[in-house]
């Protein structure tokens, strides 16, 4: 790990805010919570739309679909920062050094970037209005299986973090 990081994550650590939460007794494991939820809320709103976009729901505008889940996934996305930032700064050092931890760091910035193209590109040039899968782009299904693998990684990856 480059030095500077190395020194950042250090002082990450020993502020006076993830000492508190390191010696808090209830602080953690609630911040632990807050962003299992929001991972769940998140990644449960994001694979019911991925499942959609592969044909597990034939009978639902996927134009709808997305106007109910897409809000879900941003609630979710707000609890899983601030928490995930917090849980990280508290073992800041140890965690520059996992490779597992960087691994996480990169499929969250492929999973971004998938979101992003998806959303910008794919979803906003397709027709999702008609809920027959066949007119569902092949670039929009690639697009599902890359964020399904994708979060069930990111998901492994924070589990294997913990041990």
């Amino acid at each position: 790990m480059p030095l500077v990081l190395s020194d950042l994550f250090a002082w990450l650590e020993d502020t006076s805010l993830a000492a508190f939460i390191r010696q808090s007794m209830w602080l953690y494991p609630i911040l632990e919570i807050i962003h299992i939820v929001g991972i769940t809320v998140l990644v449960g709103a994001a694979l019911m739309f991925d499942l959609s976009l592969l044909g597990s729901a034939k009978q639902v505008r996927l134009s709808g679909l997305a106007q109910h889940l897409l809000p879900w996934s941003q609630r979710g996305l707000v609890l899983i920062l601030p928490s995930g930032i917090l849980l990280f700064i508290t073992n800041s050092k140890a965690l520059g050094v996992d490779p597992t931890f960087w691994l996480k760091m990169i499929l969250l910035l492929i999973a971004a970037i998938n979101v992003l193209v998806f959303h910008r590109l794919i979803f906003r040039k397709g027709n999702f209005s008609n809920p027959d899968i066949d007119l569902v782009p092949v670039s929009a299904k690639i697009s599902a299986v890359i964020s399904i693998a994708i979060w069930l990684g990111i998901i492994a990856c924070g589990r294997l973090l913990a041990y």
